[in-house]
């Protein structure tokens, strides 16, 4: 939000994992927005469609890959995702697969969809004592799962993938850090975690710490099975110079080129040997992150994202023209 700020287009964000949903309708509808934003089709965009019916004014969804992958070809989930997508006066993806997906699906709705790379901006960072969650040994090595605990996310096939690597190498630790948003899944990876010491459920960090929880990771893991377009708990690994570990999906390898900014896998067995490759080699772990850093600092940069929202929200009406020389 502080690149819009920036750009003189003030914007507030209501989080719905913290504020129920009628009083996040009540507050957009009562603070007069010229334009309603969502992020997610299916969880916040029902919210976004009638708040701004109720304001007369036009809503943008950000599309993710779960939208698509999976919420689209869900007979209950289906027909809430499309009311929503065919009422958005704009739909925004990560990357242009997603818009690809999208069409085969919705054809009549390609002409709104605008690819917006996302980027990374840490602000208000704060110190993460990680020995306050989790006194580790000083040789370890840690591999981190940053994000919500979900079955698309993949979670204990990174535990089933990093058991032997860990009975191999004593000084492995994996970390998961992020809500629980399935608790059948949440449950079940915590029965898992029982009898695996060598990992461990941090619970929910804030967010102004995740930077320096990231900083602390030998290894950042991710096992999607599905992205939209990328992943932004690998963006900000990369970004802060991190190895990344992550499957072989399309969303992941619009960040993670093979080899040269980290390392994918395709199967379990994939999983174990890359993991292992990456504990043993801490030349590896600095050459991979290194190089995707320099990726995300080329590619990504702050300035390009916010800039592609101003231009949409001025396309749309909301937002002034920028004055000539401004």
């Amino acid at each position: 939000m502080r690149g819009l700020a920036e750009r003189g287009v003030p914007a507030r964000v209501w989080d719905l994992s913290a504020t129920a949903e009628p009083d996040v309708l009540d507050g957009v509808v009562a603070e007069g927005a010229c334009l309603v934003h969502a992020f997610h089709a299916l969880h916040s965009g029902p919210l976004a469609r009638e708040a701004a019916g109720r304001l007369a004014v036009p809503y943008v969804v950000t599309l993710t890959g779960t939208d698509v992958n999976h919420d689209l070809g869900t007979s209950d989930r289906a027909a809430t995702v499309t009311r929503v997508l065919t009422g958005a006066a704009a739909i925004t993806v990560f990357h242009r697969s997603i818009a690809s997906r999208l069409a085969r699906v919705l054809p009549d709705l390609a002409a709104r969809v605008i690819e917006v790379p996302q980027a990374v901006r840490f602000a208000a960072t704060e110190p993460l004592d990680l020995d306050g969650y989790w006194a580790l040994p000083s040789d370890r090595v840690l591999v981190l799962f940053p994000g919500g605990i979900r079955e698309v996310k993949a979670p204990r096939l990174i535990l089933r993938g990093l058991e032997p690597v860990a009975a191999r190498h004593p000084r492995i630790r994996l970390a998961y850090a992020g809500p629980i948003l399935e608790p059948a899944e949440g449950d079940a990876l915590l029965d898992a975690l029982r009898t695996r010491p060598w990992a461990r459920y941090l619970g929910v960090v804030p967010h102004a710490r995740m930077a320096s929880l990231l900083t602390q990771a030998d290894v950042v893991v991710n096992g999607s099975v599905s992205e939209g377009g990328m992943a932004n708990a690998v963006l900000e690994a990369l970004a802060l110079g991190r190895a990344v570990l992550a499957s072989d999906i399309e969303g992941n390898r619009s960040l993670v080129e093979h080899e040269a900014t980290g390392l994918l896998f395709r199967t379990v067995e994939e999983l174990a040997a890359q993991a292992e490759r990456l504990v043993v080699d801490a030349d590896l772990r600095a050459r991979l992150g290194a190089a995707g850093r320099r990726r995300v600092e080329q590619e990504y940069p702050p300035h390009r994202e916010a800039n592609a929202y101003v231009a949409l929200y001025r396309s749309l009406g909301v937002v002034p023209a920028a004055r000539a020389g401004g």
